[in-house]
C-alpha cells in the first residue's frame, strides 16, 4: 500500500471513491456461476441425486455457512489489520456459552448480545497480548482457544448446573427467533422445484432455500458481510485499518493511530466470532452444550484465507463447506454423486492448467479427475467415514487449489513497535 493511499485516507473528508470494478470481469465472474449451475444440474439430472439442489439442501447450507462465515469475517478483520487471529474457536466458545447463559433467562436477543460481548472480551484479551505486549500471535490465539474451553467448563460448573434443563454441559432451553419468508416465494417456487426439470428446477430450489425459513441471524450475517466491504474498502477508516496491515510504520508516519486500529479491529473480530457462537447455540441447537463450535474457527480461517483475505471469497468459502456438510448430513446418495461433479471441476482446472502451459498441475488434475470419474463409475454408495469427511477433505482440497493465488497482507502477524523500523 503506496504512501499517497495513505496519505489520502488520513486527509480524505469523506468516502474513498470505490474502485471501479471491470465491466469484463463481472461478466466473468456470471458466465462462472451459470456455468456451475448448469454442471451442477447436469450431474443431478445424470445421478437422480435431487437433494443436490432442492431447497431443504440449501437451506441446510446456508444454516452450517452462517457461524463459519462470521468466524472467518472476525479473522478477516483482524488480519486486514495485521494481527492473526488463531484463536476464533475460543471466541466462539465464549459466544455459544453467553448465548446460552443469558438467553434463558432473558431471552434469545440478550443471549445474542452476551454472546458478542464475550466473543469482544476474547478478542479484548488478544489484542493486549499481541498488541500491546508482542505475544507471537499463534501462540496467543492457542491460549485464547484454551481459555476459552477451560473457562466456559468452570463457568458452566458454577452456572449451569442445577438449572431446570440444564447441568454441568448444557444450558436451559433458548428462547426462538423468527425465521421470516419472502411473501409468496414458497408458493411460486415450491412446484417448479418439485418438477426437477433440468436446471430451471434447480435454479428455484437453491432460491427457494434461499427465501423461505431463513433464520433472522443469518439475515444479519449477510448485512455484516456487506457493512465490511462498505466500511473496510469503501472509507477512509477502512483505507486506514487495511494500511495497519500492509505497511503499519508507513501508516504511523502519516498519523494512523496503528494500536488504536489495530485493538479495533481483533475487538470486532472477537465481537463476530462471538456472533457465530450465538447462532450455533440460539438458532442450530436452541442451547448451549459443550463442544458446540466442533472447530468451525479453524474452518472459518481457512475459508479466510480460500477467500484471498475478500469478504466476497470468504463467503464463497463458507458456503462450499456448508454445502457440503448439509449433503453428508442429509443424504450419502447425494455426496457419491458429488464425486461426478468432482470430475467435471478437476477436468475443467486441468485444461485450464494446459492452456497455461503448467504442465505438472494439469497432469494431476487430469489424473485426480479420472481418478475420480472411476472411484464414481464402481461404487453405488461412500464409506461412512468419506461420508462424514466429505466437508473437510472439501476444504483441504479448495484451500491446495487456491494456494497459488493467496496474497496475504504484507505485515500480518508480525510485530508492530511504534517508533520502530521495518
Amino acid at each position: 500500500m503506496s504512501a499517497e493511499t495513505v496519505t489520502t485516507a488520513t486527509s480524505a473528508p469523506g468516502p474513498a471513491p470505490a474502485a471501479p470494478v471491470s465491466r469484463a470481469r463481472r461478466y466473468r465472474l456470471l458466465l462462472f456461476v451459470a456455468l456451475g449451475l448448469v454442471v451442477l444440474s447436469a450431474v443431478r439430472v445424470i445421478a437422480g441425486a435431487n437433494d443436490l439442489t432442492s431447497s431443504g439442501t440449501i437451506s441446510a447450507a446456508l444454516g452450517l455457512a452462517v457461524p463459519i462465515g462470521m468466524a472467518g469475517l472476525g479473522g478477516l478483520w483482524a488480519e486486514r489489520a495485521g494481527v492473526v487471529n488463531i484463536g476464533l474457536e475460543g471466541m466462539m466458545i465464549l459466544g455459544t456459552f453467553g448465548a446460552g447463559w443469558i438467553g434463558w433467562q432473558h431471552g434469545p436477543w440478550a443471549g445474542l448480545v452476551a454472546a458478542v460481548l464475550f466473543g469482544a472480551v476474547g478478542g479484548l484479551v488478544h489484542a493486549i497480548a499481541t498488541v500491546t505486549f508482542g505475544v507471537d500471535h499463534i501462540v496467543s490465539g492457542v491460549a485464547i482457544n484454551i481459555m476459552g474451553l477451560g473457562l466456559t467448563q468452570f463457568l458452566a460448573s458454577e452456572l449451569l448446573a442445577g438449572t431446570p434443563g440444564g447441568g454441568e454441559s448444557q444450558s436451559p432451553q433458548i428462547g426462538d427467533l423468527p425465521n421470516p419468508s419472502l411473501p409468496g416465494a414458497d408458493a411460486l417456487l415450491g412446484p417448479i422445484e418439485r418438477t426437477h426439470w433440468f436446471l430451471v428446477s434447480d435454479v428455484a430450489g437453491i432460491l427457494r432455500g434461499l427465501t423461505t425459513s431463513v433464520p433472522i441471524l443469518a439475515v444479519l450475517a449477510v448485512l455484516l458481510v456487506i457493512g465490511s466491504y462498505v466500511v473496510l474498502w469503501q472509507t477512509p477508516f477502512g483505507l486506514r485499518l487495511r494500511s495497519c496491515g500492509e505497511d503499519p510504520y508507513a501508516a504511523e508516519s502519516l498519523g494512523v493511530k496503528v494500536y488504536l486500529y489495530k485493538y479495533v479491529a481483533v475487538l470486532v473480530s472477537g465481537a463476530l466470532a462471538g456472533f457465530g457462537g450465538a447462532f450455533l447455540a440460539i438458532t442450530a441447537a436452541g442451547i448451549y452444550r459443550e463442544g458446540q463450535t466442533g472447530g468451525r474457527g479453524y474452518i472459518g480461517l481457512a475459508a479466510m484465507i480460500f477467500g484471498n483475505w475478500r469478504p466476497g471469497g470468504l463467503v464463497a468459502g463458507a458456503g462450499l463447506f456448508g454445502y457440503t456438510d448439509a449433503m453428508q448430513l442429509r443424504n450419502a446418495a447425494a455426496v457419491h454423486a458429488l464425486l461426478l461433479l468432482l470430475f467435471a471441476l478437476l477436468l475443467a482446472l486441468a485444461v485450464r492448467s494446459a492452456v497455461q502451459r503448467s504442465w505438472v498441475a494439469a497432469g494431476v488434475g487430469l489424473v485426480t479427475s479420472l481418478g475420480s470419474l472411476y472411484w464414481y463409475l464402481n461404487t453405488d454408495t461412500l464409506p461412512s467415514q468419506v461420508t462424514f469427511m466429505a466437508p473437510y477433505l472439501t476444504t483441504l482440497l479448495v484451500l491446495a487449489l487456491a494456494s497459488q493465488r493467496l496474497r496475504m497482507p504484507a505485515s500480518d502477524g508480525l510485530t508492530y513497535r511504534k517508533g520502530g523500523e521495518r
